[in-house]
């Protein structure tokens, strides 16, 4: 873990809006998280950044509310995320990790066809935060191996939503750059 006081914030906050539902925030604070996951190439900021992703596009589904299986889950997801606040606030990295992903373990838990469903969010999630990371400059083998996902799924994701067309730096041709030039030395 990278940055230990802005995932402690990030984890904080992230309850807060996950009680409050608000899906917004939740995409926002895992949009920040995804830059350190970027920079650093922080598997512990990447599995962060895919549970809160994921969490908001649940919470985003109304009609999951109905099932019997909502209310324990998002209750266990609460307290996982409490559990990992106090883990990393004592340093204790292995615990950290271990209740991050105990969130995806409590899918197992779920009896109804909500388990299908939240299974399926969390899969895309990873592919949604592997285009944003390879947005920010990271090889596709690398971003897939990092979010365990296969360089296929990410290149499908990445074509269908034009994040490889972004042209990240237009040049001037070369006669404006002769132009350019000659005006220097005028």
């Amino acid at each position: 873990m990278i940055e230990k006081e802005h995932t402690l914030r990030v984890l904080k906050k992230t309850i807060k809006t996950l009680k409050a539902r608000d899906m917004t925030m939740l995409r926002t604070l895992s949009n920040q998280t995804i830059h350190t996951a970027s920079v650093y190439q922080d598997p512990d900021a990447i599995a962060l950044a895919v549970t809160i992703y994921a969490l908001s596009k649940i919470v985003e589904r109304e009609n999951y509310r109905h099932y019997p299986d909502w209310k324990p889950f998002i209750k266990s997801c609460l307290s996982y995320l409490d559990k990992t606040i106090t883990y990393l606030e004592k340093g204790d990295m292995k615990r950290f990790r271990n209740n991050l992903m105990g969130i995806r373990g409590e899918i197992e838990n779920i009896s109804s066809k909500l388990k299908e469903y939240i299974k399926e969010v969390f899969r895309k999630a990873a592919i949604s935060k592997a285009s944003r990371i390879y947005e920010h400059g990271i090889s596709r083998a690398e971003t897939a191996k990092l979010l365990g996902i296969t360089q296929w799924e990410l290149a499908e994701y990445v074509g269908r939503t034009g994040i490889a067309d972004i042209r990240l730096s237009v040049t001037r041709t070369v006669r404006d750059r002769i132009k350019l030039a000659q005006s220097l030395f005028k």
